[in-house]
Formats: structure tokens, C-alpha cells, sequence
């Protein structure tokens, strides 16, 4: 690396970089006023910034015309990653900016390391007299000791970035919903997304564990709603998502249920085991696999009977309960 004088105007910023807090630019350009420059920023061979925008945008604010730059002999992929690294250490983000910031440093890593990818040994080995030897880190562990978390937490922010919908991202970063409850909603189908962070947002749950479906409006308002079986409760539509928590919470409330909405609650059931197998499919989780011993694997196979078992009886149960 080479420090030197470089004119702003020969400094490329790259698109789609996160923007400066310009509330941030203005507290260091009064210090960089004061004291000066105490760390230049850092561009690569092509003069294109790697870290240090707020830097750059208060010397610009300035007046100055040239800057002290450390050029990095990093290029392509690998100046990326360490702006991206820079980002995630000085930037205080939101959960989604965070993972998205996460996403594409997974994305360059596993490029640079293809050895990491999942589905694949979770790092590079080699042979010693004494054994194997990890020489190249997951995604997950590299990133972890890089920004202070866990690899668990590294591998969560990425799937908010990934499984969230854009209009769901949208909410979350409008009405600052936090890192649990952004991840709650990513682990939802697609479709309820949008509905659980409006409901949230709006002060409606105070937890993603609250959330119920808005009921849907019916396709052909003008044709007559068949009438509901005299055996179960009748369905009921309220103006406001209030109005149908307080019915919810009415203790004197008929709680039979109707085949739609057991067939709702059911299915969400069913998607949430789903959401949560999912999770057990990453590369923190796989690298144990080959550890597990035989003892171990049979005892997964029976819980994982178990459940099939289970379920398949309540099906068949349904199955000779239904009318005919």
C-alpha cells in the first residue's frame, strides 16, 4: 500500500453504495476543520473508494480539491469485500441494509473460497503428520469474528435479506421494526409477509408470535355467501384488525371451529415446521454432520418417525371423519 495525495475529482464512489448520513459528513468535517485529516481513505488501483466516504464527502463539504488517499492493491472482487467489511464495522445499519450488506459479502466470499459453499465441505482442508487442518473459514465464521457476532447470527441477518419480499422490506425499514420480528416475518410465506409487518407496524401485535392472517375479501362480492354448516360458528368479518384481536380475546366467544379456518391455522402449523427445518439446512448446522455418530443418527430417524407418524394418523383420522 502507498499513501498519497489524490484529487477528489479523480475518486470513483461506486453505484449503489449505501449514501452518507449527512448529519454524520457535518460532525466530521467540523472536526477535520479542527484537527485535520487523521485517517486518509482508501481507494483502489483505480482510484475507487474502498473506505471512507463520510471522510470523503466532509473534505468535499470543505472546499478541498485533493484528499490523502492510501491506494490498496486490492482490485475487483476483493476491494469490494473490504468495502463491505468497512461498511459493516463503521455503519450502524438496519436489519435489512445489514443483511443485505451480509448477502453480497457471502456472495463474493464463496466466489473467492468456492470450497465454502454450502453443500460443500465447510472449508478447506489439508493433511498434516497430526491431522487435518481448516485453512479456509466458512462465510458464516469469518464474518462472525470480523463484526463481533456469533455465526448463528451472521447466517439469520443473511436470511432476512434473502427471504424477505420487497414489500415487506419496505415496512420493516419504514417503521424500524427490529432484528427479531424482521426474521419472525422472512421465516413466513411470501404471501403473509406484507400483511404480518403491516399488522405489527401498526401496533396491532406487539410480536410476529401474534400474528393470524387478515382474512381475504371474497373474489365475487355480489355473489351470495353459501351458509355456513348449522354444526359450526359462523364465520365473522371485522372492520379493523383491533376490532378482530378484542373478538379473539372475548372469553365468552363460541370457539368452534370452522373448516376454513382450521384448515388456516393447520397449514400455518405446517409451514412454520417447514420454515424451521430450513434453518437446519446451513452450513453452521452441515459441518456437524459427518461428526454424528450411528447411535445419533438413529435416534434422529425415530423422532423424525415420530412426527411422520403422528401426522400421517391425524390425516387418516380426518380422512374417516370427513363426510362423504
Amino acid at each position: 500500500m502507498t499513501k498519497t495525495q489524490i484529487p477528489i475529482y479523480q475518486i470513483n464512489v461506486n453505484a449503489g453504495r449505501r449514501e452518507a448520513d449527512q448529519d454524520a459528513v457535518q460532525k466530521l468535517a467540523d472536526s477535520i476543520s479542527k484537527v485535520g485529516l487523521l485517517n486518509p481513505i482508501t481507494v483502489d488501483q483505480e482510484y475507487t473508494l474502498i473506505a471512507g466516504l463520510h471522510r470523503l464527502e466532509a473534505a468535499k463539504r470543505l472546499g478541498w480539491t485533493e484528499i490523502k488517499c492510501t491506494v490498496s492493491n486490492l482490485s475487483g472482487l476483493l476491494a469490494e469485500l473490504a468495502e463491505i467489511d468497512e461498511n459493516l464495522v463503521r455503519q450502524d445499519f438496519d436489519c435489512v441494509d445489514e443483511g443485505e450488506q451480509l448477502a453480497r459479502r457471502k456472495e463474493i466470499y464463496e466466489m473467492l473460497h468456492p470450497e465454502t459453499r454450502r453443500g460443500k465441505r465447510n472449508g478447506q482442508t489439508s493433511k498434516t503428520d497430526t491431522g487435518s487442518v481448516l485453512e479456509t473459514k466458512s462465510f458464516a465464521q469469518d464474518t462472525a469474528e470480523k463484526i463481533g457476532v456469533t455465526p448463528r447470527t451472521v447466517e439469520r441477518k443473511v436470511q432476512i435479506a434473502k427471504n424477505l419480499t420487497p414489500e415487506a422490506k419496505g415496512i420493516v425499514k419504514r417503521n424500524d421494526i427490529g432484528f427479531k420480528n424482521a426474521l419472525k416475518i422472512s421465516r413466513l410465506p411470501p404471501e403473509q409477509q406484507e400483511d404480518a409487518a403491516t399488522q405489527l407496524a401498526a401496533g396491532d401485535i406487539r410480536s410476529v408470535d401474534e400474528y393470524h392472517p387478515t382474512p381475504a375479501e371474497p373474489t365475487n362480492p355480489e355473489q351470495p355467501e353459501s351458509p355456513a354448516p348449522t354444526s359450526q360458528a359462523a364465520e365473522i368479518c371485522y372492520p379493523t384488525i383491533k376490532d378482530s384481536v378484542d373478538d379473539l380475546k372475548n372469553p365468552d366467544k363460541d370457539r368452534r371451529r370452522t373448516p376454513d379456518t382450521f384448515l388456516m391455522t393447520f397449514s400455518f402449523f405446517l409451514q412454520k415446521i417447514c420454515a424451521e427445518v430450513a434453518n437446519y439446512a446451513t452450513p453452521e448446522h452441515e459441518a456437524v454432520f459427518p461428526a454424528l455418530t450411528r447411535e445419533q443418527l438413529g435416534q434422529l430417524r425415530d423422532e423424525i418417525q415420530s412426527v411422520h407418524t403422528a401426522l400421517d394418523g391425524l390425516f387418516h383420522k380426518m380422512e374417516r371423519m370427513s363426510q362423504k
